[in-house]
């Protein structure tokens, strides 16, 4: 298999690069004083204008978007090089539109869904989020108990999410509920489009997380929706989740690998320059070999992450590897950027690097989209049946 990248692929990575050179990385400095003060890590609404008018200006909107709806349409291949060029930086900022909720729309949406929702959506011009989890509800998505019953023309729903980022500002949500409790995952839940300020869709409190960030939880109390709320067939919204969940995954894969590339760039121009005990760091055994195992392990993280991406853009289910590429990614780069903290001794400790930064961002994502431990009883459950295929 031909890893190589095309010319218009690689130029495209260039031009992030630069992109995230030029305008994201200058930010860093601005960005970690704020979440140091007790502010938040993202951007402000005019920081975030800039980049959005620059963005706009390079051609770096809507890259997965629709051709009929002003997007380049490229694949998830050609995404791992957007994905991994910024993710180099503490600085959270992605061209629009978000990539999974994009794919799960343009799967699902009827005609009049894609005018309303998808068409702006594309065109980065609207903002979205996810409510899939729910108090106590862990890692198992089929087991919610958000429930939407079918009253003559109208959904109402009951229930409560948990840990929705975006929720304060998107312009739309897509929601996961129950529809048909005995079937669960298999035909039981539905997905639909709750629209902001809906009567009934409440923002029940604000959760700080790590880093600088905040989720949120959402009471859902009578919420009702006309039939034209729901988002794809009636019972099959996990199909539509589990390919959002996979491109995630991908998409989480490649920006670890970024992250992990990052820290170890830091890391390597650190050692490279400070002595201890009249000796480089460079040269001692033990630096040496956390160099030649994160790169090694990088090299593998980056082939199975455009692996898994083409049997995406196959259409295959690759949940197997999905899962592979989200726990090697998230683990490989907590590990390193820990490994670049410990390098740096006490300036590691700090937050006027980027490495906390990126460290809390990491942590967070060990746990959503699936934590660590059931993507690995779900990678050897597949294993021990003999069920994953091209291994």
């Amino acid at each position: 298999m031909d890893f190589t990248l095309s010319e218009e692929q690689q130029m495209l990575r260039d031009l992030c690069a630069r992109f995230r050179d030029d305008y994201v990385r200058p930010l860093e400095p601005k960005v970690l004083a704020r979440e140091a003060g007790g502010g938040a890590s993202s951007l402000l609404p005019e920081e975030q204008a800039v980049l959005d008018a620059r963005a706009k200006e390079l051609g770096l909107y809507a890259l997965d978007g629709p051709e009929e709806y002003g997007g380049s349409n490229l694949d998830a291949v050609t995404m791992v090089g957007v994905w991994e060029e910024m993710g180099q930086t503490c600085v959270e900022y992605y061209f629009p539109p978000d990539s999974p909720n994009l794919r799960m729309l343009m799967q699902t949406c009827t005609e009049e869904q894609k005018v309303k929702y998808l068409e702006p959506y594309s065109r980065g011009e609207a903002i979205s989020a996810i409510a899939i989890s729910e108090p106590g509800g862990g890692g198992d998505p089929a087991a919610m108990t958000t429930r939407a019953i079918l009253d003559g023309d109208e959904w109402v729903i009951n229930g409560r999410k948990i840990w929705i980022s975006k929720a304060d500002k998107s312009d739309f949500t897509i929601l996961m509920a129950s529809t048909d409790p005995s079937k669960g995952a298999r035909g039981g839940i539905s997905a639909f489009v709750v629209e902001k300020d809906t009567p009934g869709f409440i923002i029940q409190r604000r959760i700080p997380m790590l880093g600088g960030r905040n989720t949120y939880e959402i009471v859902i109390d009578n919420l009702r929706l006309p039939k034209s709320a729901l988002l794809g067939e009636l019972g099959n919204g996990f199909g539509p989740m589990q390919l959002r969940l996979n491109v995630r995954r991908v998409q989480m894969g490649a920006w670890c690998a970024g992250k992990t590339r990052y820290a170890l760039d830091l890391m390597k121009d650190w050692v490279k320059q400070r002595k201890t005990f009249g000796e480089m760091l460079a040269d001692r055994q033990a630096i040496q070999w956390w160099i030649a195992d994160a790169e090694m392990q990088l090299h593998a993280l980056r082939l199975m992450v455009y692996n898994t991406a083409s049997k995406v853009d196959r259409g295959e289910q690759a949940r197997t590897e999905c899962s592979m590429v989200k726990l090697m990614g998230t683990e490989l780069a907590w590990d390193t950027i820990d490994k670049a903290m410990q390098a740096y001794g006490g300036m590691g400790m700090t937050r006027e690097l980027p490495l906390a930064m990126m460290a809390n961002h990491v942590r967070t994502m060990r746990v959503y989209e699936g934590p660590s431990e059931v993507h690995r009883m779900l990678i050897a459950r597949h294993s021990l049946q003999d069920r994953i295929p091209g291994l």
